[in-house]
């Protein structure tokens, strides 16, 4: 290695790109490290007498690549060592892992390694020497026996990540250490994609992005700049199909984030915004008038999953409604009413527990709040919808969004599904 990849240099700090088999610093191997190579970088650029300084404030293991922070003086150093020490500094990893991870998780351990044999295993509480170690993840995308995970570190143990997602039967591919399935010669998918920090002097959060050149799941690699509103499920010449969070307006924060890596970029239809899953764009303009045409035409499929109060009966529903622009709802008319609109939908129950059902229900119109406003007037209103809902409800659920999932879209013959689940064993009522 020649010269650090740098993804942002000043006075005070110098964050790189660490390169996959790359130890941070020397060790036995004598091989060369990150760490000499970035001071030879700075005594040679700025012509330092003698050996350059540069703080070491965290570590990646040698397999592993992604985002690096240095700091150039002693001051810097030591405030963000105290970054990574109370955990104010956030690091983001993306992983590949064998097996059909669920949509999201939160792994809690005690964690201990041996010196010896430099690997850490899963024990009990309580076990001499061990530590905490938590985690949490969401599944961005699955495909061939695997599943891509997006890995957000709450405490920072040696080989955390690798060890805590394999001892729950999902092992990172390429782990020659901790999967028994990775063949000698294939390289880790484990990488560290954004790093936040405060800025030791200017006291302003700073974010670097790292994507790994990965073959596998490049939808969802291209979109993890924009991991806050969504994640990327497919794209082409013509179209991107995105897995939208809740609360995320589709024409505002979505498409903006998303406009700073496609560009240009056309929204053809809306989630609302407190609403998740499936969004499609189109990326020409030609493209834009097909699928303007295909949602008009209903030659699109889209089949969502909700929770509501009750059990109704599986069935095809037919209303009619009126948009009430000043009060922003649709509401419930006659069929022959001058401006009524036709809604329809089907449902079917997959599921019910205590006063809760999990449905799925097929569109054959696309109106303005359609699933909330139908499944209201047949006596079963989505969890958490305060518009058309039950506010009392809600409450006891303490559920503030409705709980409504847009699961699978249909498009240009190609049909895609989120990752996300509504599960009825997550929903409690509180306590009284």
């Amino acid at each position: 290695m020649n010269a650090p990849h740098i993804l942002f240099e000043d006075n005070h700090l110098l964050v790189v790109e660490k390169p996959e088999n790359l130890p941070v610093q020397a060790d036995a191997s004598g091989d060369a490290d990150l760490l000499s190579v970035c001071k030879a970088y700075i005594k040679e650029t700025y012509h330092k007498p003698g050996e350059a300084y540069l703080g070491l404030v965290h570590r990646l293991d040698r397999p592993v690549g992604g985002v690096m922070v240095f700091g150039k003086t002693s001051k810097a150093a030591d405030r963000l060592t105290a970054q990574f020490k109370d955990r104010t500094a956030h690091k983001r990893y993306v992983a590949i892992v064998e097996g059909t991870a669920p949509a999201s998780g939160e792994c809690v351990d005690w964690l201990l390694k041996d010196e010896r044999t430099n690997t850490t295993r899963v024990v009990p509480e309580g076990t001499d020497g061990a530590k905490k170690a938590i985690l949490r993840f969401r599944t961005l995308a699955r495909e061939n026996g695997t599943s891509l995970l997006d890995v957000e570190l709450l405490t920072g143990r040696p080989h955390q990540i690798r060890v805590q997602l394999s001892s729950r039967g999902f092992p990172i591919v390429g782990d020659m250490r901790y999967n028994p399935n990775a063949r000698p010669g294939t390289q880790i998918r484990l990488h560290a994609y954004t790093l936040t920090v405060q800025h030791p002097t200017l006291k302003e959060p700073m974010t670097f992005w790292s994507i790994p050149a990965w073959r596998e799941y490049p939808a969802a690699l291209k979109v993890l700049p924009a991991h806050e509103v969504c994640s990327g499920v497919y794209f082409d010449d013509e179209i991107l199909v995105v897995d939208k969070h809740a609360g995320a307006e589709v024409e505002g924060e979505l498409l903006g984030e998303l406009s700073a890596i496609f560009d240009p970029l056309f929204p053809v239809h809306r989630l609302d915004a407190n609403t998740e899953g499936l969004v499609v764009f189109a990326r020409t303009e030609s493209a834009r008038d097909r699928l303007l045409d295909a949602f008009f035409a209903h030659e699109t499929q889209k089949i969502y999953h909700a929770v509501v109060l009750g059990r109704p009966k599986d069935g095809n529903y037919v209303h009619f409604a009126k948009k009430d622009a000043d009060a922003a709802v649709m509401r419930l008319c006659r069929e022959n009413d001058p401006d009524a609109l036709k809604m329809e939908l089907v449902v079917r129950v997959l599921e019910t527990r205590r006063d809760l059902s999990l449905c799925e229900i097929r569109l054959f119109t696309g109106r303005t709040h359609q699933i909330r406003v139908q499944m209201a007037a047949i006596g079963h209103p989505v969890l958490g919808d305060d518009k058309y809902g039950d506010r009392d409800a809600n409450k006891r659920y303490r559920k503030r969004r409705q709980c409504l999932l847009a699961k699978r879209l249909t498009v240009f013959d190609k049909t895609f599904e989120s990752t996300k689940e509504l599960n009825l064993n997550d929903f409690t009522e509180e306590k009284r």
